[in-house]
């Protein structure tokens, strides 16, 4: 998804000069990006890095609950409370909605707000190698908390760790140094994001259907599509950064 968001905003506003640039957000109310050229819109783990001439990268994320919605210059209700920030040039308008984070950060200075992310699963500085290198740096870590690290690897979030576990047959509570296979694993990650990365909805399965998309990840409590066995759910993670895990106890057994 944000992959697909990255190039949608860099369709819409690379090249062109912004003709409004409205931050709904206090810290950025007074910043004002008009009469400058975007130059592109990358996306870096689940970050949105939008730079534009004069070292100005505008960072957003979306969090659970943000989009950036595209459409005509003017073409968009503007008076929503939702709304965080509006970049348009004269032909296209950016809408960001409910963002979780917007700031505007210096282009040369990126480094300091992603920086500390791992290889990206779908950027040019993909290395599985270095992805399986920081993931067992930690071996007694569960696995379903380090592979949705963004230290370890960047792009993984509940859906994938939950669908690339269950397919491995690995329980997300099995210590790091007990996964075998762990590069081939990461591949799998990636490969997942990538055969989705053009998508509106997610699909592992192959089937696209409504309720068939997935293996295990939002069926709780519904029979594995394998063995029959009951899904389970759970929360996983240290306390404040707890995420949701779904798995097959039976085709995911523990360590």
């Amino acid at each position: 998804m944000v992959w697909r968001t990255a190039r949608q905003l860099h369709e819409a506003l690379a090249g062109r000069v912004l003709v409004r640039s409205d931050f709904r957000v206090p810290r950025y109310a007074t910043t004002v990006l008009t009469g400058r050229t975007v130059i592109e819109s990358i996306s870096r783990g689940k970050h949105l890095l939008t730079r534009v001439e004069g070292d100005v990268t505008v960072h957003t994320h979306l969090k659970m609950e943000g989009s950036w919605r595209i459409g005509p210059a003017a073409g968009y209700p503007l008076r929503d409370h939702r709304i965080r920030l509006i970049l348009a040039n004269t032909e296209w308008q950016a809408v960001g909605h409910q963002l979780g984070i917007v700031e505007v950060i210096r282009t040369s200075r990126e480094s300091t707000t992603v920086g500390h992310l791992g290889p990206d699963l779908l950027g040019p500085d993909w290395d599985a190698g270095e992805a399986v290198r920081r993931l067992t740096a930690d071996p007694a870590r569960a696995v379903g908390e380090a592979i949705m690290d963004q230290r370890n690897l960047a792009g993984i979030g509940n859906l994938y760790k939950s669908e690339t576990l269950f397919l491995r047959g690995v329980s997300p509570w099995r210590p790091v140094g007990g996964v075998d296979e762990m590069t081939e694993m990461v591949e799998l990650a990636r490969q997942l994001l990538d055969a989705n990365k053009e998508r509106i909805g997610q699909v592992t399965t192959g089937n696209p259907a409504r309720g068939a998309q997935t293996w295990v990840y939002g069926r709780a409590g519904r029979p594995c599509r394998r063995c029959g066995t009951l899904i389970r759910r759970a929360d996983q993670g240290p306390e404040l950064e707890e995420r949701v895990t779904f798995w097959c106890p039976r085709c995911q057994p523990g360590a």
